[in-house]
């Protein structure tokens, strides 16, 4: 059934304006008409709103037509005005169109009246269907240039992830080298722990800046969400300060979620340092977890969620509270209320990110004076049983005799690698890059039992150089390591038995583990290569291309 036309009627004459009125409904026009006769109700009707359609007369008691086009074209400028009165003279009608009336139509032609309405009424529709489209296009055009910025972020986070991670590789390698050494009495010990500690603290950095790009890779496990809180409690309180009161109240019950510690890490740190900035005097920060069954989504829900039983986290704070505007922005990548040194606007998106890609959502409440709500809601896992297993240390990696075709560009991962190497009696022979490694190795015919190399690197990469080694080495296993973090899938599609990837920065611990567990594992029934009988000096070699 067609929606009736919602019109206001300025008319003086009763009879004229059921005349009008039946003259639009035999046409097939149905209205809703609201008739008014003086400037008092016309202008209650124009602030009331709601209608499609202005009729006026130019003439009624106490007030005039112009009059009343100028009160329509300041309230609602986009609202059609036709005149519908009695002969008023071309020149008359000529200054009113002028001014912003639609037509004017004379009471002695109210033939006119009907197609005249009509082309209005589809002039209007098409206006407003161009408006929506322009609206469309600048949508569009706003979430291109977004999506722009974003990928310059993650370009320039790419970057930064590659040349932060070698580093902390050097400054976390050398300072366990330093506390394998030292005894546990040592004075310097805990000073080099807490370089450890600032070390993990950057790499954690690295990462949250890769999962607001998108690049970090997710390792989600299931947990309880408890845990992530307790094993970040002592962080969080040191980041708020002394003004401000943090109040834990974890549900003994709270259950299991899917996501990566990690970024889970990241999401408290983020709502936490949010909560702070908005209480510069001090304040109350309570963060909870509770289990519950979503019946329906919840009222300010940004992100629907399928209802279920979900485990929710809600942090809470004192502070100033945002309006309206404000939440409407809340999650946009780059939006802050800081100042400009206070703020990037990648806080939140982040937490918003990283909550969608665990399948959850969240649920925001906030008023002015009156604090901040974030609640997240994450899918409850089922936990997954763990073995047994002792609570003895780790023992230290096996000794290796083997030969490691060593390849980094960077001089301070690679002089830490080979003396790590060196050190566990491995032979190395080392090379800047891609291109003198495959010369080295092809010319000079060493043999070689892993090729232990950086992804990115000038001239020939690392999956490159593998694939060209293969073909004259086709035992050979590869270790991958690179700080770009979009590298984690660079031995897709080659023998998993053979090859697998580290990720900077790492631990000569780490290193070591994963070298030994390469070499020592089997593929297609060859077992692992054997070292030739006559191998160079049990000392670093540095390849030369001749």
């Amino acid at each position: 059934m067609t929606q009736p036309l919602r019109l206001i009627h300025l008319e003086g004459n009763p009879a004229d304006a059921e005349l009008i009125d039946s003259t639009l409904r035999n046409a097939g026009i149905p209205c809703q008409t609201k008739r008014v006769h003086t400037r008092e109700d016309f202008l209650a009707a124009l602030r009331q709103g709601g209608f499609s359609l202005i009729l006026a007369d130019t003439t009624v008691p106490d007030f005039d037509g112009a009059a009343a086009l100028d009160l329509a074209r300041a309230l609602h400028p986009d609202v059609p005005f036709l005149f519908v009165s009695g002969m008023q003279g071309e020149e008359f009608a000529v200054d009113m169109m002028q001014r912003g009336a639609t037509d004017y139509i004379s009471k002695q032609r109210l033939g006119r009246l009907v197609p005249s309405v009509r082309r209005t009424l589809r002039e209007l529709d098409e206006r407003l269907e161009r408006k929506r489209a322009e609206d469309a296009l600048r949508m569009s055009e706003k979430q291109l240039r977004q999506a722009q910025k974003m990928e310059a972020v993650g370009r320039l986070a790419g970057g930064l992830a590659h040349d932060f991670n070698n580093l902390l590789t050097v400054i976390m390698g050398h300072s366990q080298v330093l506390l394998d050494e030292l005894s546990v009495g040592s004075p310097i010990r805990a000073k080099i722990e807490e370089m450890q500690k600032a070390g993990e603290r950057a790499a954690n950095l690295i990462r949250q800046l890769m999962a607001f790009s998108r690049k970090q890779p997710m390792e989600p496990n299931v947990l309880p969400l408890n845990s992530v809180i307790g094993n970040v409690e002592g962080m969080l309180r040191r980041l708020i300060g002394e003004d401000i009161q943090l109040v834990i109240r974890p549900d003994p019950h709270n259950g299991h979620v899917k996501a990566d510690p990690g970024q889970l890490e990241q999401v408290l740190m983020n709502l936490v340092v949010n909560a702070r900035d908005a209480m510069p005097n001090g304040g109350l920060l309570a963060i909870e977890t509770s289990q519950v069954e979503l019946a329906r989504t919840p009222m300010h829900h940004l992100h629907p969620l399928p209802l279920g039983h979900y485990v929710k986290l809600t942090v809470t704070d004192t502070g100033c509270g945002m309006n309206t505007d404000v939440l409407g922005h809340l999650f946009e990548p780059f939006f802050t209320t800081k100042e400009a040194h206070k703020g990037t606007g990648l806080g939140l998106s982040t937490v918003f990110g990283i909550v969608t890609t665990c399948g959850g959502g969240i649920d925001v409440w906030s008023q002015v004076g009156h604090g901040t709500t974030f609640d997240l809601y994450f899918p409850r896992a089922t936990p997954q049983a763990t073995a047994t297993s002792t609570d003895s240390p780790q023992a230290q990696p096996r000794q290796g005799s083997e030969i490691i075709l060593l390849v980094e560009d960077d001089n301070g991962v690679r002089d830490l690698v080979r003396r790590e190497l060196l050190k566990t009696g491995y032979q190395v022979i080392e090379a800047k890059n891609g291109v003198e490694a495959c010369l080295t190795a092809t010319q000079q015919n060493y043999h070689v039992d892993l090729l232990l190399t950086d992804v990115v690197m000038p001239g020939m990469n690392g999956r490159e150089l593998a694939e060209h080694l293969a073909v004259i080495k086709p035992n050979l296993r590869v270790l991958f390591m690179s700080g770009y973090l979009d590298d984690i899938s660079v031995n897709s599609g080659m023998d998993p038995h053979r090859t697998t990837f580290l990720q900077k920065p790492f631990t000569p611990d780490l290193l070591l583990r994963t070298v030994r567990a390469l070499l020592d594992s089997s593929a297609s029934g060859t077992g692992p290569a054997h070292v030739q009988t006559s191998p160079p000096n049990h000392t670093s070699r540095t390849a030369r291309a001749s």
